[in-house]
């Protein structure tokens, strides 16, 4: 169903009931309401992280901030990329989540290497809830850095779900699964009844112990 006149305030409100939008590509100008079953969800508790991955990240290759840029981190997310030649992320997406971190709610990381953006990803805070949207990569592992270093905020924050729309075979790497909709929802709605868990300013020693502390292998 294409949705017209589409608000934030209306969008937090669908994110809340565990609906999210997609526009068909790029040149599509309406957006259509996902709400699959099963869902797909990273369990901050059982995140895996791979050992190579985690000295990577804790070796400082990429400088890693939070909502430094995140119109840039948007456009990285929408440009083609080999195995991603289509994007669902239209001018309408694009105006509303700018307007969502604008209001504090949408919010981005980014890996930055000499000074230049090469990765990040993008997702929605509400209470207890992160919606991950979108990552991209333009040097080798800067989106893993970059979800590596959301999980440990999520989990430093008090979050209770990341949820990643759907399952891929990528983040089962990770430890995503698919669980019902029902169950999703159910936690869902506890976790976004919670105050605000999102901190952009996070010390960069709790970061890395939680990083240190995440299961390996």
């Amino acid at each position: 169903m294409a949705e017209q006149g589409l608000t934030p305030e209306i969008l937090l409100g669908a994110y809340a009931a565990g609906l999210f939008p997609m526009a068909a590509s790029a040149e599509d100008p309406e957006l259509q309401w996902y709400d699959p079953d099963p869902r797909g969800i990273l369990p901050l508790d059982g995140f895996h992280l791979p050992k190579r991955l985690q000295r990577m990240v804790l070796s400082d290759r990429f400088a890693v901030t939070t909502d430094q840029d995140f119109p840039a981190v948007m456009k990285g997310c929408a440009t083609p990329a080999p195995g991603r030649e289509e994007t669902w992320i239209n001018q309408e997406i694009f105006r509303l989540f700018c307007a969502l971190n604008q209001m504090g709610y949408a919010h981005s990381v980014e890996c930055w290497q000499n000074g230049e953006l090469v990765g990040g990803l993008y997702g929605v805070a509400l209470g207890g809830a992160f919606f991950g949207e979108s990552m991209f990569s333009r040097a080798t592992d800067a989106s893993k850095v970059a979800l590596v270093h959301l999980v440990a905020r999520l989990r430093l924050q008090g979050f209770l779900v990341l949820d990643t729309q759907f399952g891929t075979d990528h983040l089962s790497r990770f430890g995503g699964v698919e669980i019902p909709a029902d169950d999703y929802k159910s936690t869902l709605e506890r976790a976004v009844q919670m105050l605000p868990c999102w901190r952009n300013i996070v010390p960069d020693d709790m970061l890395r112990a939680e990083i240190k502390a995440m299961r390996s292998g």
